[in-house]
């Protein structure tokens, strides 16, 4: 386990270099009220496969977080799951952890402090291609990767909830990346959508797959954005600024109300 001051103090030099966005986007979009990380217990667990580069994004969002108010733990394991009392030290928990596998105290450990009322947040593999095996995880979270037809390709996010603070104020955008086709849970909030053509897999050319997405867990908030193949990504201005505020809107899970919604995806549709 990594913590808060030992990484600062190993990380700081190379993680200034690493943190490849200005903060002036976050003065762009964010314009609504004050941040409510400060003071927040954040614990941010990174691992697994590493062509996510989930060291690089730790370095972009961990330092980001601290620079808004909040207490950041940071760990490369998850034996954390069990090492700290999820539920009583954490507000908020962001995992960017692809693949790998995870023991069965270890998840529940995790599922619990979600349904208890801890927030969760995360994006592409680190949170939607975690654990294969693990159902209830995926349940958990709203989706699971299937497929990026194509591998790396140009293609375009459309932003469909012009209401939802996350993604209030932002504009359909392009990304260069892995498009995510992913499984996804038929009530979860939708946020984002992307289009597939039929060019590399010709059955999906015209479906629209969620991008982003917050859904409930128990009592826990989740947040999920599919983009962030790689810490690039996070470049683009709107990718990373769906992030922050997701993780935003994540951490205040024991503070505010959960939203009520139900959006099936199958409703009204008749023989």
């Amino acid at each position: 386990m990594i913590t808060r001051r030992s990484f600062i103090t190993k990380s700081a030099a190379a993680a200034a270099g690493a943190v490849i966005v200005p903060s002036i986007y976050t003065r762009i979009f964010f314009t609504e009220g004050k941040s409510p990380l400060p003071g927040k217990k954040v614990l941010y667990v990174w691992g697994g496969w590493m062509g996510h580069q989930p060291d690089k994004c730790r370095d972009i969002f961990v330092l980001w977080m601290e620079s808004e108010g909040a207490m950041v733990t940071v760990s490369d394991t998850l034996k954390t799951y069990v090492e700290r009392d999820l539920k009583n030290d954490f507000d908020l928990i962001i995992q960017a952890w692809t693949m790998g596998t995870i023991e069965n105290d270890q998840e529940k450990a995790l599922l619990e402090a979600v349904k208890s009322g801890v927030g969760l947040a995360g994006w592409h593999g680190g949170l939607g291609d975690s654990f294969r095996n693990n159902t209830e995880y995926q349940f958990m979270v709203g989706g699971q990767w299937v497929a990026h037809p194509g591998g790396v390709i140009d293609y375009r996010v459309n932003i469909v909830d012009h209401k939802d603070p996350v993604t209030k104020g932002l504009s359909d955008f392009d990304m260069h990346s892995e498009q995510y086709y992913v499984h996804v849970d038929p009530n979860v909030k939708v946020l984002a959508t992307t289009t597939f053509s039929d060019q590399y897999a010709s059955w999906i050319g015209g479906n629209i797959v969620p991008v982003a997405w917050k859904k409930a867990y128990g009592k826990g908030r989740v947040f999920y954005s599919s983009l962030g193949h790689v810490a690039n990504d996070f470049g683009v201005p709107q990718a990373l600024e769906i992030q922050k505020r997701g993780i935003r809107w994540a951490c205040m899970s024991k503070y505010e109300p959960m939203e009520e919604w139900k959006q099936p995806a199958y409703k009204g549709w008749e023989k």
